[in-house]
C-alpha cells in the first residue's frame, strides 16, 4: 500500500485544527498539527509535508516568519489561513511566499478543495523542456525545475504555474483574468492582483535584471507576456 501523503495544519485554535484533521484524514491525507511557529518549523523539518495549511496568527514564531523559513528550505507548498480580510494583508502574505489563502471563517470543504486545487498544480506537467536565449533560462517541466545560468530556482506552485502558462504562449497577451483561469484554475478565489504579486517574486527570481524585465513582460492596461526566443 502506498504511503499516505502528510499534510502540515498549523493552527493555535484546537477545535479548527481538530476539524481540518478530520476533514482532510477523510480525504486519505496523513495529518500533523502544529499549535505554534516553532513546532510547525520542527515538524516541517522532520516530516517533509507535501502542503502546509499556515495560520498567520501564532505564538512564539508567527505565520509569517513561519511561511519566509519553510520557502527558504524550498517550494512546499503553503495555503494561508487568516482573519485578515484586507486586501493589502492577503498580498503581504502571498509575498513572503505562500501560494494561496482562506479567510476565516470557513467552511472546512472549501479548504479541502483548495489542497486538491494546489497539489494539482503541483503535481502537473505539460511539455518536456524549455529553453530561452541559448540555455540562460530553462524549463525542465518534467521535473518541475527552473534553471537561471545553469543554477536551479526555487519557486512555488502557484509561479511555476504562472511561468510555464507564460512560457508556453511566448508574445501572447495574457489578462490577469486569463493568467489566473490558465495558471491557477477555476480554483482560485481572490483578488486579481494577487497575479502581480507573483510577478514581482517571479522577476525577482528568474530575470537578469528584475526592473528591466526580460521575460515577464507588463503590458500596460492589459496583462502580461512572455519575452525571450527560445532555443
Amino acid at each position: 500500500m502506498a504511503a499516505k501523503e502528510t499534510i502540515l495544519v498549523v493552527e493555535d485554535e484546537e477545535k479548527i485544527a481538530d476539524v481540518l484533521k478530520s476533514y482532510l484524514e477523510r480525504e486519505g491525507f496523513s495529518v500533523s498539527t502544529a499549535t505554534d511557529g516553532e513546532e510547525a518549523l520542527r515538524l516541517h523539518a522532520s516530516l517533509s509535508p507535501v502542503l502546509v495549511l499556515l495560520d498567520l496568527m501564532l505564538p512564539k514564531i508567527s505565520g509569517e516568519e513561519v511561511c519566509r523559513k519553510i520557502r527558504a528550505r524550498g517550494n512546499t507548498p503553503v495555503i494561508m489561513l487568516t482573519a485578515k480580510a484586507e486586501e493589502a494583508s492577503i498580498l503581504g502574505g502571498l509575498a513572503i511566499g505562500a501560494d494561496d489563502y482562506v479567510t476565516k471563517p470557513f467552511s472546512p470543504r472549501q479548504v479541502v478543495a483548495r489542497v486538491h486545487a494546489l497539489l494539482r498544480r503541483a503535481g502537473t506537467a505539460q511539455h518536456d523542456e524549455l529553453r530561452f536565449d541559448g540555455d540562460w533560462l530553462v524549463i525542465d517541466t518534467t521535473t518541475r525545475t527552473v534553471f537561471r545560468e545553469g543554477a536551479a530556482v526555487t519557486l512555488t506552485p502557484s509561479e511555476y504555474s504562472l511561468l510555464v502558462a507564460l512560457a508556453t504562449h511566448p508574445g501572447r497577451t495574457f489578462t490577469r483574468d486569463e493568467l489566473i483561469q490558465l495558471a491557477l484554475k477555476d480554483d482560485f478565489e481572490g483578488y486579481d492582483r494577487v497575479i502581480d504579486t507573483h510577478m514581482k517574486n517571479l522577476r525577482q527570481k528568474i530575470e537578469p535584471d528584475a526592473k528591466q524585465p526580460r521575460y515577464l513582460i507588463t503590458v500596460h492596461g492589459m496583462g502580461y507576456r512572455f519575452g525571450g526566443g527560445t532555443k
